[in-house]
């Protein structure tokens, strides 16, 4: 990153024609509860007129970068304390924004920001690979994303090892390049592990394995990295490499591609064979190949991932062992070299009847920047998104460019004043079966003329909750089609789910809470709870 680095789920097989729906209707006795007999299934896609503008489904993500503390820790050395007190305002601010999913960098270069015994812990939390921070991030990282009702996805550097300074000059003893030597391949002033040993991808495998068995994330990112960017001239020492396992590969750039191709696709099957709720995304280079190199390709004339870093991300989208993919689209509208109004509808056409789900990496950090001028910077680039229906939401560089005073938060303003008015749920996973069970009991207690509380009895398997406000004393289920009532997700852990709505409506409204569950499916909203005007 920065080089340095929508549809709704169909909730069951057996959901009720638009037209036979059973209405949700209130008795009218005024004290929260309806009557269970007017439950009814949520309305599958399609039989609901829904609004474009209030998508009930949409990524809403930000990356956290570690390497560097780009965005946290902000600086090496804090204590425990300090380190989640700044990630605990990070998580509020990305909420505040709107957002629904944050990407956390655990492991930035072959270390680790979790409790791990195949690497060392990452320099950046003490500033010495391999000092313990005394407490594990990445759990505490889950537990308060799910709380604020945020998606966590653990990102990934496969392959890198960092920089010879500090990095490979100082690698912890069970550091895998210091346990294993031939791994490592210098490349300027960096170090990587080489991607065409076997061996090394077995153990990056391992590594991503290990974490989604352990931790309840929702979703293993990769970004761009893979084989280096091309430097000065100089060639990726994968000699040895080559000659012992590209045998049957008359093309060195073709093996490559392939060694990437492997990785991707093992690390996808293996995920769908653990926990197959949680989603396997990569954040390529934004530009796959130029049209001038494959009629395939882009009009577009800048660096080719396809042949950079070996990424050959259409392969991937093919053959489905992705589920989505950010492509970085950090340059303005009308930028000859790579303009963003044209890569949009090239990657729209190649994720089109896939199955794979497309974001936009948008570049926060390049607000202020030639063509990113203007507090409608970043709307800019989602308008041009709104006119493609592939395109399922977009993922910001990064949270500290977002959150911090300055250009780049006024322009996420911006965006949250034209496009994100209502809040969004996550996208569902592709393996979402039926709908969990629905919220039995509901209450929802006015206690001033701004504020209205509600609780509800957990439900089993919930991961997270959301919340709808719908005007009036009547019920139709294609009230909740899109999100044009949602007011909020709420996370299912705690004493129990509870939500304040802290902005009520005047007159009389229904409050519904449905369920997502791992996969993000929605449940039916059950019953519901009426509140009368203030």
């Amino acid at each position: 990153m920065r080089r340095l680095l929508l549809s709704v789920a169909a909730m069951a097989a057996t959901a009720p024609l638009l037209g036979a729906c059973v209405p949700w209707s209130d008795p009218g006795s005024g004290d929260g509860a309806d009557d269970p007999r007017t439950h009814a299934a949520m309305p599958a896609p399609g039989q609901c007129d829904t609004d474009p503008a209030a998508p009930k489904r949409q990524m809403r993500g930000a990356w956290f970068t570690t390497v560097r503390n780009i965005d946290w820790p902000s600086e090496p050395g804090l204590d425990a304390r300090e380190q989640q007190s700044e990630l605990d305002d990070l998580l509020d601010r990305a909420a505040g924004l709107g957002l629904n999913s944050v990407f956390l960098h655990v492991r930035p270069t072959a270390d680790a920001l979790y409790a791990s015994e195949k690497e060392p812990w990452a320099r950046y939390l003490t500033g010495e690979q391999g000092g313990d921070p005394g407490y594990d991030p990445l759990a505490y990282a889950v537990e308060q994303a799910h709380r604020r009702g945020l998606e966590l996805h653990a990102w990934f550097n496969p392959y890198r090892v960092g920089w010879k300074d500090p990095d490979l000059e100082n690698l912890a003893p069970e550091h895998p390049a210091r346990q294993h030597p031939d791994w490592l391949v210098e490349y300027g002033d960096e170090g990587y592990l080489d991607p065409g040993n076997p061996d090394v991808r077995a153990w990056v495998t391992d590594v991503v394995l290990d974490v989604v068995e352990r931790y309840d994330v929702d979703g293993v990112h990769f970004d761009d990295y893979f084989y280096p960017y091309p430097g000065d001239g100089e060639e990726f020492d994968d000699d040895s490499s080559f000659r012992e396992h590209g045998g049957d590969f008359d093309s060195r750039a073709d093996w490559r591609r392939h060694n990437v191709d492997a990785l991707v696709a093992g690390i996808h099957e293996r995920i769908q064979q653990t926990r197959p709720w949680v989603r396997f995304g990569i954040s390529p280079f934004g530009i796959w190949r130029n049209a001038d190199s494959d009629p395939a390709g882009s009009d577009t004339a800048g660096l080719e991932s396809y042949s950079a870093q070996y990424a050959d991300t259409l392969t991937w989208i093919e053959e489905g062992t992705v589920d989505y993919i950010v492509p970085q689209l950090y340059w303005q509208r009308g930028f000859d070299t790579a303009d963003y109004a044209e890569l949009v509808p090239w990657w729209s056409e190649q994720v089109a009847g896939t199955g794979v789900d497309l974001y936009i990496g948008q570049a926060a950090y390049r607000v202020g920047d030639e063509g990113f001028r203007g507090a409608d910077a970043l709307s800019r680039q989602l308008d041009v998104n709104a006119e493609h229906g592939e395109v399922g939401g977009d993922v910001y560089f990064s949270i500290s460019d977002l959150t911090a005073t300055g250009r780049a938060a006024e322009a996420m303003a911006a965006v949250g004043d034209a496009h994100y008015t209502r809040p969004a749920l996550p996208p569902a996973s592709d393996s979402a079966g039926e709908a969990p069970d629905p919220v039995s009991e509901l209450t929802a207690e006015r206690v001033g003329p701004g504020r209205v509380d509600l609780a509800w009895t957990p439900v089993d398997g919930a991961r997270f909750y959301a919340v709808y406000r719908v005007p009036g004393d009547g019920g139709d289920p294609c009230d909740l089609a899109d999100a044009d009532h949602l007011i909020g997700t709420t996370g299912a852990g705690g004493d129990g789910p509870a939500f304040t709505d802290d902005a009520p409506a005047d007159g009389p409204v229904r409050y519904h809470v449905t369920v997502l569950d791992d996969y993000r499916a929605e449940s039916g909203p059950g019953p519901a709870a009426r509140v009368s005007p203030g």
